[in-house]
């Protein structure tokens, strides 16, 4: 069974990293999956939180960091070394390397476990925005098997874990919320934002 579920994530990977790949997805992935980009886009959206939200977002924010902590953490200091997964670029041949292939293990893949992360603590706060959020998720988790450096299971195992913590979180933020735990209050009115309603109801 595991060699077949093996044998199955080595052939899906090659057919999204060689078979389907093109000079689009060779130029656009790569973009997609780099660590300054995403932090970029990360402390952007953070700062806007910020800036347009004032004291409603402060700790929305904390939280959204923490989220990110646990995230990294879990993936690259507990389960890669844990299950030591070898990267495809360290194993596979004639794949399409597009970046470095990286010293740390494969499983899970931390990029798929911080964005699905993300996506899933502000999609419970901002539940108009999930789709947007898991979207993106979405394709910077296939980012990475694109550019050759982690397999389907690995984006998967990321995404399942980064779903589990971002909701965690979520419940966590929301319960404190409901207790007055947070001041100042992130809502704007409380009395017309039902549990796990938009957080700018």
């Amino acid at each position: 069974m595991l060699e077949q579920l093996i044998s199955f994530d080595t052939a899906l990977f090659y057919f999204l990293n060689s078979t389907i790949a093109n000079p689009v997805t060779d130029f656009i992935m790569p973009i997609v999956t780099n660590d300054m980009v995403l932090r970029i886009i990360y402390g952007t959206a953070m700062i806007l939180l910020l800036a347009f939200g004032k004291k409603r977002f402060i700790y929305t924010v904390l939280f959204s960091i923490i989220v990110v902590a646990l995230c990294d953490q879990a993936s690259s200091a507990f389960l890669k070394p844990l299950i030591g997964r070898l990267r495809p670029c360290k194993t596979l041949e004639n794949i399409n390397l597009l970046v470095n292939c990286g010293a740390g293990k494969s499983f899970p893949s931390s990029h798929a476990a911080n964005v699905f992360g993300q996506a899933m603590f502000f999609g419970l706060l901002f539940r108009k925005y999930r789709w947007y959020l898991f979207s993106f998720a979405f394709i910077v988790g296939i980012s990475r098997i694109f550019v050759g450096v982690h397999y389907p299971l690995d984006v998967l195992g990321g995404m399942i874990l980064g779903c589990l913590i971002g909701a965690v979180v979520a419940y966590i933020f929301l319960l404190l919320h409901r207790k007055n735990k947070l001041i100042p209050i992130p809502f704007i009115d409380r009395k017309n934002c039902p549990p796990f309603s938009d957080i700018a109801c």
